[in-house]
């Protein structure tokens, strides 16, 4: 039997203003996929962390601790003192 992991999500109101287009595609994929559109905002966002382009930015920003402790990557920052 595999367990129900926590989803311990600390999830907040946000005011963005998106497309009526954009707004369709994230409520036609939520209905294929079976989540909620604000499931599906989160994981599809969550992929911008695979932007190698985006890390380095990261890891070159003044104050990267902070930025890496913030979206939980703290691990680069050991890789940065190690290597």
């Amino acid at each position: 039997m595999k367990f129900i992991e926590p989803r311990n999500i600390n999830a907040d109101k946000v005011d963005w203003l998106i497309s009526e287009r954009i707004r369709a595609l994230v409520s036609y994929y939520a209905e294929y996929t079976e989540y909620t559109e604000s499931d599906v905002v989160d994981q599809l966002l969550h992929n911008i962390l695979e932007d190698e382009n985006f890390i380095e930015w990261i890891k070159n920003k003044r104050n990267n601790k902070r930025i890496l402790k913030h979206l939980h990557l703290e691990h680069l920052m050991e890789e940065e003192e190690v290597g």
